[in-house]
């Protein structure tokens, strides 16, 4: 009894570490009217639900508004509210909203970020630490944070959703996230530095019915990745790379994409 007391224990502990690093853009809404103003909250934590970002902490180096027009920095447009962002989309058709975090350092005794690590699938960096016999040192890391929000303006579609915007991580959908319905296949290309990842665990979010679904899902040597849209909402993709720090103070640098669009 009291080893399966444990196991649950554990698997209850995994869950909420898994949960908890997610970061996204959550709009008030996804679909709109030219014109319209929108509000953005910063969200980070559990089950696709999670709570605001302290901004009074964290900071932000890049925030922009891509369009068929171009692209606008709104970073001055931020505010340390539970609406953090509040901006009018002119422009009809696809939008893309990108912010990049500033870099954050974190450290963790051994066996949280051993099962940190483990949960997300951070497999090369376990038998590095079991070769270098550091199990049982605290990880200390510098992470930070790259997502992405996909809104829809009018009717019209444009290839917005497919721009790379130069992020160390980037999510990448195949087809417009705006024209697919429940049923629809859909594919999602992680890149980092530029170039596929094979091997990466993603993580592919819904939250439908006040009900949060998730799917764990393994890129392929292309870096490609294939769902498919079971329900209506929100829907977020997320993966998180880590490599060796170049910068002193810490072993490891990870690197947090996500992306967040919504399906009618």
């Amino acid at each position: 009894m009291a080893k399966k007391l444990t196991s649950i224990l554990i698997c209850l502990f995994l869950m909420t570490l898994a949960q908890a690093h997610e970061f996204w853009l959550q709009p008030a809404k996804f679909f709109l009217a030219p014109g319209e103003r929108v509000d953005v909250r910063f969200m980070v934590g559990e089950n696709f639900m999670g709570e605001p970002w302290d901004l009074t902490v964290h900071q932000i180096e890049k925030l922009d508004l891509y369009q068929t027009t171009g692209v606008l920095d709104v970073r001055d447009s931020v505010k340390a509210t539970a609406n953090n962002l509040r901006i009018s989309l002119m422009d009809e058709g696809t939008s893309l909203l990108a912010m990049q975090s500033s870099n954050a350092k974190i450290e963790l005794e051994a066996e949280k970020f051993n099962a940190y690590l483990t949960e997300d699938g951070q497999d090369d960096v376990l038998e590095v630490r079991r070769k270098t016999n550091s199990l049982n040192k605290p990880g200390k890391e510098f992470y930070s944070r790259y997502t992405k929000l996909l809104l829809q303006v009018g009717e019209k579609k444009n290839d917005t959703y497919k721009k790379v915007v130069g992020f160390p991580i980037e999510i990448i959908p195949e087809k417009n996230p705006y024209l697919l319905k429940k049923g629809d296949p859909v594919r999602f290309t992680i890149l980092f530095e530029g170039k596929p990842i094979f091997g990466a665990k993603v993580k592919v979010w819904n939250r439908f019915d006040n009900r949060t679904t998730i799917q764990n899902i393994y890129t392929e040597k292309n870096g490609v990745i294939e769902t498919h849209i079971s329900n209506p909402g929100p829907w977020m993709v997320s993966v998180v790379k880590m490599v060796p720090s170049k910068d002193k103070g810490a072993d490891w640098q990870s690197y947090w994409g996500s992306l967040v669009f919504g399906i009618k």
